[in-house]
């Protein structure tokens, strides 16, 4: 099996972590693509290292639903449709991050609102280089850290699943911005929301900031 792009050949330390990150980093980007399937043996050849952590790599991105593996037939990249961003990960979001981010709100310090606003600056870092992976990768740590910091653990552990998924449409959903510094400024709109203390207010620029993109019709029928 050849694959669309270069893999880079690695130590032996971390090499399950390395390959995760870097097949990770090639589905969320586009750069495997839906359908695209992936061998052990193919992926193994190319980075330079044996089959078995390739199969343990395989396993841990098909638990985060990014593959899926099938009997005598390999593993098959899942690609993030527009279906499932709308009816599946935009709606869980909408649940989750209003209630973990009022939940966060009392509990904030003035050392987490300076951490947070160092991740918005990473965002404008990102956006001014026009470097489209490390502002998706900014932003998922801007809504983790709300999310950590709520203390929900429960809410965490959702978000941790869908995080990879939801990663994968931050870097597609980069060119829809006018300009990519927008959204530093959406997450300056949810600091200033989250210090209000008005549970409505966040509750509002949280939806509206999950929804940015998607369609009236998928507002009207939350």
């Amino acid at each position: 099996m050849s694959l669309p792009f270069s893999l880079p050949s690695m130590p032996f330390a971390s090499r399950r972590e390395t390959i995760s990150d870097v097949l990770r980093d090639a589905i969320t980007s586009g750069n495997l693509r839906a359908g695209q399937k992936l061998t052990e043996a193919g992926v193994a050849e190319q980075m330079g290292t044996s089959r078995a952590p390739v199969r343990e790599a395989l396993r841990q991105l098909e638990q985060e639903g990014l593959v899926i593996s099938y009997p005598y037939r390999g593993t098959e990249v899942l690609g993030v449709s527009q279906e499932e961003i709308e009816n599946v990960l935009v709606p869980i979001r909408i649940s989750l991050e209003k209630f973990a981010f009022r939940k966060a709100m009392p509990r904030l310090s003035e050392t987490d609102y300076a951490d947070l606003e160092s991740l918005v600056s990473n965002m404008e870092a990102a956006a001014d280089r026009n470097d489209a992976a490390l502002l998706a990768d900014e932003d998922i740590r801007f809504h983790d850290a709300v999310v950590t910091l709520s203390g929900q653990q429960h809410c965490l552990q959702i978000w941790r699943t869908i995080q990879p998924r939801v990663r994968g449409y931050f870097r597609r959903d980069a060119s829809y911005y006018t300009h990519p510094a927008e959204v530093a400024a959406q997450h300056r709109d949810l600091i200033a929301a989250l210090r209000s203390g008005d549970d409505q207010l966040l509750d509002r620029a949280v939806t509206a900031h999950i929804r940015t993109h998607f369609t009236p019709d998928l507002e009207q029928s939350e």
